[in-house]
């Protein structure tokens, strides 16, 4: 393969990763941010060039750093995959509903899967952070869960 044709490649991969819509997290054992993309930048207001080379829990001190660490472990020491929904914990990152006027949440519900990252030697020293916004999806079955417990209640106030 030729040296543009890899430059090439290099180039749309990084496009895609900045311009995807899901919040993309490199980060090293220390949680030093490492990649930063463009969903990060838009819903934290925060730079790549904010962040990258600083510690995670620095720049986000309400992330509780003890909970995180026990969460990436085995990500880190097993290369297994990690997962965190909204129903578990709503948010990581506390970003603002971007859709104020059609939402009804004064925050970003998030959905995050933690990937292991493995060097060309097969060590893992970096993780992926994928982070999803579901706040439609939160506030669709908060609403449903709302107009069961109505119902019921209107069930039981007209029970012969």
């Amino acid at each position: 393969m030729s040296e543009n044709h890899e430059m090439a490649e290099f180039h749309w991969m990084m496009d895609m990763v900045q311009t995807v819509d899901v919040g993309i997290v490199v980060l090293d054992k220390d949680f030093v941010v490492k990649v930063w993309n463009g969903f990060m930048e838009s819903h934290s207001g925060l730079l790549p060039t904010q962040v990258q080379n600083k510690s995670l829990f620095e720049l986000f001190p309400d992330i509780n750093s003890q909970w995180l660490r026990r969460k990436t472990r085995p990500v880190f020491e097993l290369g297994t995959r990690a997962f965190m929904t909204w129903e578990q914990r709503p948010f990581l990152f506390r970003f603002p509903n971007y859709r104020p006027i059609t939402g009804c949440e004064d925050f970003m519900y998030q959905n995050i899967t933690i990937s292991p990252l493995a060097s060309a030697t097969g060590q893992i020293n970096t993780i992926c952070m994928m982070i999803y916004d579901v706040t439609d999806v939160a506030e669709n079955k908060k609403s449903f869960e709302t107009l069961q417990v109505k119902l019921h209640a209107l069930e039981e106030r007209f029970k012969p």
